[in-house]
């Protein structure tokens, strides 16, 4: 037996769906919309989302503090802020970073007895949600799916770790997802590739996880071929709309997917790489899903199911056809050229392999690894396709 949450209230996609934030039901009509920096300031992205309050007659303010691998400090002080402004709207506005913040920075506000991450972390159940104030995500980028999700990826900066906040009767599913093709045609190529890749990471790892079922799978079934055709147009051709507009949607897609099931190995070894390095979360994905296909590929059902989803797009190998998308998109082949600390690595390795092995994905993925099998795994990561013969 399972339940399914199909997704936020209302998702509005295609040109002009901003417009719907006048539509955002509220009392005091209060807006506070968390960033990642100011850059969607100075490219006039904010003026629109903030015009269209404006003639709602919302009062806003914008948050811009937060990080790009977003620390529970900073949502500590989004948190204070938020509850001076007492807002009735969170608007989540940016990459997953912004939105994971906001629905962070949510959950404390509503919640003012927490204060640590161990307060929120499963088993425990959030209290409250939904009494102060609802939440409205626009993503930016095509990539983590956090518009549609019931959690929020927060790092500890002391612990070096990555912890996800999430409601276990998912109630952190924001209410509403604007998908605006408007606000990706911006990004650079390389965040472009590293976020297209997440997508369909997510899509991949979904429709393979032992705990998939038939909702989840035409989520992951969809994202991934929508994700596959769209995203190497959206690189060479950033001004495309229609293809911008179509990896949002495999993006979103893909968030109910995992949301719905799991996720697996390659996003333990990605989260542990964001955390312990910085390295973005979805370029640390981007780099090791060959290497999780590779692994995983030992298993019957998995294997047959990877052909399944390359058939759907005209390939014979997942493997081959995620190859040469990397290649296509310049995706950097192993982890050794964006962490090039080799000693630091090899120093740190077995404390890497824990952080992977208790990482919330582990326990989901197809092939459950023994220690000395994600050691191995995570030295090919690093080093390349051969690994490393010491």
């Amino acid at each position: 037996m399972y339940s399914i949450k199909l997704g936020c209230e209302h998702i509005y996609c295609g040109e002009n769906a901003v417009q719907y934030l006048k539509e955002l039901p509220a009392v005091r009509k209060r807006a506070y919309i968390v960033m990642s920096g100011t850059i969607l300031q100075e490219l006039g992205q904010l003026k629109i989302v903030t015009d269209v309050l404006e003639e709602a007659g919302f009062t806003w303010k914008a948050y811009t503090d937060v990080e790009p691998e977003p620390s529970f400090e900073t949502v500590k002080r989004g948190t204070a802020d938020m509850r001076e402004f007492e807002p009735d709207w969170v608007i989540g506005f940016g990459g997953g970073s912004a939105m994971d913040a906001a629905k962070a920075m949510w959950v404390f506000y509503e919640n003012p007895e927490y204060r640590e991450l161990d307060d929120v972390m499963p088993p425990n159940e959030i209290k409250n949600l939904k009494v102060k104030a609802r939440v409205a995500c626009i993503p930016t980028s095509a990539g983590t799916g956090s518009e549609a999700t019931r959690a929020a990826l927060i790092k500890d900066t002391v612990k070096k770790k990555k912890y996800s906040i999430r409601c276990l009767k998912g109630r952190m599913v924001p209410d509403v997802a604007i998908l605006d093709p408007a606000f990706s045609m911006t990004m650079p190529k390389s965040l472009t590739a590293a976020s297209g890749m997440d997508a369909l990471t997510h899509a991949i790892e979904s429709y393979v996880t032992p705990i998939d079922n038939p909702f989840s799978d035409g989520m992951a079934m969809a994202a991934f071929i929508y994700g596959y055709k769209n995203l190497p147009i959206c690189y060479e051709d950033g001004k495309n709309a229609e293809a911008r507009a179509k990896m949002l949607e495999a993006s979103c897609m893909a968030g109910i997917a995992f949301s719905n099931c799991a996720l697996g190995i390659v996003h333990s070894i990605a989260h542990t790489f964001g955390a312990e390095y910085g390295v973005p979360h979805g370029l640390a994905n981007a780099i090791v899903l060959p290497y999780g296909l590779r692994f995983n590929s030992r298993d019957s059902r998995t294997q047959a199911r990877y052909d399944e989803l390359a058939s759907f797009v005209g390939e014979t190998s997942l493997l081959d056809g995620v190859l040469a998308l990397r290649k296509r998109i310049d995706v950097p082949p192993r982890m050794k050229d964006v962490v090039p600390d080799e000693q630091d690595v090899l120093g740190k390795i077995d404390m890497l392999v824990e952080k992977a092995m208790s990482d919330v994905c582990t326990p989901f993925t197809p092939v459950k690894p023994t220690t000395e099998e994600l050691k191995a795994l995570i030295l090919e990561v690093y080093y390349g396709e051969k690994g490393h013969q010491a």
